[in-house]
């Protein structure tokens, strides 16, 4: 009996090895650029346009493909597609430190967003296959805690690694990993399938086509012109398909994301809220990264530690802010969050300028860290409690691809405004394309907060708790006979 158990708990133990070290590196790159901006743009040229891709063709191909990620591994199997997302992931790593030119670091870039849209989704189900129900939590918790790590390092370690090495290094940091991880994850992780799986191809293509335009047309407009065939095309297609999708979700039988989720409030409403926090957010970071180094003259390395107050909060705040979550209820918590992080940009705009001291910042980024931490945890948990636990997957791959798709948007929207009032001449005309920006992220962020406050009350969600409870049989049952299809699929094609 002893033996079983010891084997399930080293079981367990691996996966949240493997899948941690996957999930931080996945984490890492959607900061990790940002401090290397400035010596990206002096080694490689490149405008603005230019930058904002770097950032936002890992995004873009991450957020649209995560539920699209998680449907191949149900189907054709989750520890082989996370090992495919993984190979995919390391190699472009590989290939973006190589990039001769702009052009190719922003395809490596795009490359790297497939893999970690495979690999992230792919790694929350392997390791909740793995970990006992009794110990899921702590196990969630702590895979949690990794990310929120390589969020707020990442910044710091971007900028670590450009100014004592070279920014390549931000890449190549993920190849050994990577390397190391592949033979264990073949190994050490469990192989299993989702039954009746099915791949909703046209809605992948309805979505990443209709945000690839959006997107594309508002990165493009100011170097373009707002009324250039290929802006207006972009935003006219791009909505159009965007259109297409929602509509393909509410009348097909089993669509990637079932728009019948968004008639509960709660899961509308955290949705929202987090497409704008994180349009505000990223976009917001992507300008006050360079305008560390640019404007308030500080190393890579020294923007990074700085940065960390915000960054780095979540870390400190967020345990504090489940427990007030767990009494008061999500929603007030959210709300809060959202507005400190609105007040922080606001901050921010009021304090930017040539020569501008790190202690007139640090209220901004305390502030903004706070409102950021207060947000996180408490807006995960109304996510999962708004929907069946059989739609769980569904409805956190829904709400990760809606905050990826927002800090795309962010850094796309935050940087036209950037270009139409300022540019990269002077420090001042720097500071005037930032100033108006940054009142936008706040107004956007604010708008979220509102957003949230709009959410049904504890009372209310109350009987979202009770469908839960009503649904764990059924749910128990179901991953049941999700094993068992596993086991006899693993077993047909060895």
């Amino acid at each position: 009996m002893n033996q079983p158990a010891a084997r399930g708990g080293t079981n367990a133990t691996w996966a949240l090895v493997i899948t941690g070290a996957a999930g931080f590196m996945a984490a890492l790159d959607n900061l990790v650029v940002t401090t290397a901006l400035p010596s990206i743009r002096e080694d490689l040229g490149g405008k603005l346009a230019d930058l904002e891709w770097t950032v936002n063709a890992y995004t873009l191909t991450f957020a649209v493909l995560l539920m699209f990620g998680a449907a191949l591994g149900d189907r054709f199997g989750r520890r082989r597609l996370f090992v495919a997302g993984l190979s995919v992931f390391t190699a472009a790593s590989a290939a973006a430190a190589l990039a001769p030119g702009i052009d190719t670091l922003i395809a490596a870039r795009a490359v790297q967003g497939v893999g970690a849209a495979i690999m992230m989704p792919l790694a929350l189900t392997l390791l909740t296959a793995a970990v006992p129900a009794a110990r899921r939590g702590a196990a969630l918790g702590i895979f949690s805690a990794v990310t929120g790590i390589a969020v707020a390092a990442g910044p710091l370690v971007g900028g670590s690694l450009t100014e004592h090495i070279s920014w390549e290094w931000i890449f190549w940091l993920n190849v050994p990993i990577g390397l190391l991880l592949l033979p264990l994850a073949r190994t050490r992780l469990k192989e299993s399938y989702a039954p009746n799986a099915r791949i909703d191809i046209p809605g992948t293509l309805l979505i990443s086509g209709g945000l690839f335009g959006i997107v594309y047309a508002l990165v493009n407009a100011n170097a373009e012109g707002w009324t250039s065939p290929l802006v207006l095309g972009g935003l006219i297609v791009g909505t159009l398909l965007i259109a297409g999708f929602v509509r393909h979700g509410i009348r097909r039988p089993d669509p990637m994301l079932p728009m019948r989720l968004f008639k509960d409030r709660t899961f509308a409403g955290i949705n929202a809220a987090s497409l704008l926090m994180f349009l505000g957010m990223f976009g917001s970071i992507f300008l006050l990264s360079q305008f560390m180094q640019g404007v308030a003259g500080y190393s890579p390395t020294e923007a990074g530690l700085r940065m960390l107050p915000w960054t780095a909060m979540p870390l400190l705040v967020a345990p504090f802010a489940g427990i007030l979550s767990d009494r008061v209820g999500g929603r007030p918590v959210v709300t809060a969050g959202l507005a400190l992080q609105a007040v922080g940009l606001a901050l921010f705009a009021m304090a930017v300028e040539p020569g501008v001291s790190y202690a007139a910042l640090l209220p901004a980024l305390i502030v903004s860290g706070i409102g950021m931490a207060l947000y996180f945890a408490p807006a995960t948990s109304l996510v999962m409690s708004s929907v069946r636990p059989a739609e769980q997957g569904i409805a956190s791959g829904a709400n990760s691809a809606l905050r990826e798709v927002g800090g795309a948007l962010g850094v796309a929207i935050l940087g036209a405004v950037f270009s139409a009032r300022g540019g990269y001449e002077t420090p001042q005309v720097f500071v005037d394309g930032t100033v108006p920006a940054l009142w936008i992220g706040s107004a956007v962020v604010g708008l979220a907060a509102l957003t949230a406050l709009a959410m049904p009350g504890r009372r209310a969600t109350g009987r979202t708790t009770t469908v839960r409870k009503s649904a764990a049989r059924d749910t128990a049952a179901e991953e049941k006979r999700e094993t068992a299809a596993g086991e006899k699929r693993e077993t047909v094609a060895v």
